[in-house]
């Protein structure tokens, strides 16, 4: 009988489609589903997962934490799941892999620099990272930004190896913040090392996520309104990383290569990520910042396609992907980052109710109860007879015992009022009899007219209250129209620090969009008068 491979084995098996996706807020899409019931969280999880039709699926910004971590979103039938988590703020940036079983990774490992890796199915291949501090390295890895996988691939010619797909969420560079300009480009410097490294231990790397940057002008959707574009940090060391192939020379060769550019070089609004506040989806008027990025020889060979999908909702970015032509061969066992390990989700973690087991359900499973000593049970009778001998009433001296009174007896006639009851008070004349009875008519006349100056006085002052009440919640005057449209504008409030923050403003309240399109924003603004 003939021997066969592992790579002949699988290869039958379909080609390897991996999906990137900037999720912002991993429970954001499953409540714009409809789940409401953390139960059904899993099933809603791993419909997406399908609509997405992908091996593997990285997700970006999960914005949950561990200790906000539901089971149903980390362990999903049919899938193995690995999550990076913030370490020092809640709600905040994340990552997550989820890849399905019939492709489960060797190795998976958390963070780029290694400090957090467990030595029990890491991927090793750091670089050297001399450069950085130890406090660096940590602060790097510690917002959850980065997860590796590495995967057994065949490709078509029956060639075994190691890929490593590197999930990221790099940095955004706030301009109000410039420490965040060198973190980013820290994050960068660290990422680029052990992408390197990886290669050269001879595995083939792909980097898929948000990197924040818009590379080339052709990925932005005003690029030439923007000063500097060209010089702006991120993107010279995306020069440095990404190889083009119109625009590549002898000298200077980059390691990786933009999937999406390889195979639609010149394709124009091809963006992933638009604003929310200006609407901008609708008239497609966003960046470029979601990339699949492969090493030179993976995407020449076994790269078949890339793709956007911008059709998919839920986030303010849309997902892309690739497809491979190579086969993966699945590991038997998942490694030891995967979620379904974590004791809070493999069942190994003490709970409260696990000692709150009652006594004739432990002897019937053979569990040891503790029995209290001859001693013990001794003292604990002498308590109980002591407790009834001192809890037995007590007989009152002398024989009398007064009784607690009752609520009723303070309402009974009190004897000394019965006592005088029978004395006769002087009776007064009634003050009616002395005044002079009045005519009917007269009497008809003088009703009629005070209830109608009780009638007056009483709209006088629900008037004075009215306009009163007017004046004090005269409530927001009608927007202004724009001069573009002459449509109702919609109200901003300043949010940046600075001396306007807080202040409302009034612009165009159509989406932002191209400037030659008449039905965009027509960039109108006013500020808004203090009340």
């Amino acid at each position: 009988m003939p021997i066969h491979t592992v790579c002949e084995t699988v290869q039958s098996t379909k080609m390897l489609r991996v999906v990137s996706w900037n999720i912002n807020g991993i429970r954001r899409p499953l409540q714009g589903l409809g789940c409401q019931v953390p139960s059904n969280c899993s099933t809603v999880l791993r419909h997406v997962l399908e609509e997405l039709d992908a091996d593997i699926v990285c997700l970006q910004e999960t914005k949950v934490t561990r200790d906000a971590l539901m089971e149903p979103l980390a362990v999903v039938e049919g899938y193995n799941s690995y999550f990076s988590f913030s370490r020092g703020q809640s709600g905040y940036s994340g990552v997550a892999t989820f890849c399905k079983d019939s492709v489960t990774p060797v190795a998976a490992e958390e963070g780029l620099s290694g400090l957090f890796a467990t030595l029990n199915g890491d991927i090793g291949c750091y670089g050297n990272m001399t450069e950085f501090t130890q406090e660096q390295l940590r602060a790097l890895d510690s917002e959850g930004r980065a997860l590796l996988t590495q995967h057994k691939i065949c490709t078509w010619e029956g060639k075994e190896r190691p890929l490593t797909l590197i999930n990221v969420y790099c940095p955004y560079a706030n301009p109000g913040r410039p420490e965040r300009l060198t973190f980013k480009m820290r994050f960068y410097r660290l990422l680029q090392i052990r992408a390197e490294a990886l290669l050269a231990a001879g595995c083939h790397v792909i980097i898929l996520g948000d990197l924040n940057t818009a590379h080339r002008p052709i990925d932005h959707c005003d690029a030439g309104n923007l000063e500097c574009f060209e010089e702006d940090p991120g993107r010279k060391w995306m020069d440095g990383l990404i190889s083009e192939l119109e625009y590549q020379t002898e000298s200077h060769v980059a390691p990786f290569i933009d999937s999406y550019r390889y195979f639609y070089p010149k394709q124009e609004r091809a963006f992933t990520c638009w604003s929310v506040i200006t609407g901008a989806r609708r008239l497609n008027y966003g960046s470029r910042v979601d990339y699949v990025l492969g090493d030179r020889t993976l995407i020449v060979d076994t790269f078949q396609d890339a793709f956007l999908l911008p059709e998919v909702m839920g986030s303010d970015h849309c997902p892309v992907g690739a497809v491979l032509n190579v086969s993966c061969v699945p590991a038997k066992q998942c490694p030891a980052l995967c979620t379904r390990f974590l004791p809070e989700f493999a069942g190994t973690q003490l709970k409260i109710l696990g000692f709150l087991v009652p006594r004739e359900q432990a002897l019937k499973r053979g569990q040891p109860v503790l029995q209290p000593s001859h001693e013990a049970q001794v003292q604990k009778q002498q308590k109980i007879q002591a407790h009834r001998h001192s809890s037995r009433p007590r007989k009152r001296q002398g024989g009398s015992r007064r009784r607690q009174k009752d609520l009723l007896s303070y309402f009974q006639p009190s004897a000394s009022l019965s006592q005088t009851s029978d004395v006769e008070l002087p009776r007064l004349p009634l003050v009616a009899t002395l005044l002079t009875p009045k005519p009917p008519e007269e009497n008809m006349t003088t009703t009629m007219v005070d209830e109608q100056t009780k009638d007056s006085e009483v709209k006088d002052e629900k008037e004075v209250q009215t306009s009163f009440w007017k004046s004090v919640l005269s409530g927001p005057s009608p927007a202004p129209l724009c001069r573009g449209h002459r449509e109702p504008c919609v109200m901003r409030i300043v949010k940046k620090p600075g001396p306007n923050q807080g202040r409302h403003f009034y612009v165009c309240a159509r989406p932002q969009g191209p400037p030659n399109d008449p039905s965009s924003n027509c960039n109108f603004f006013f500020w808004s008068r203090p009340s």
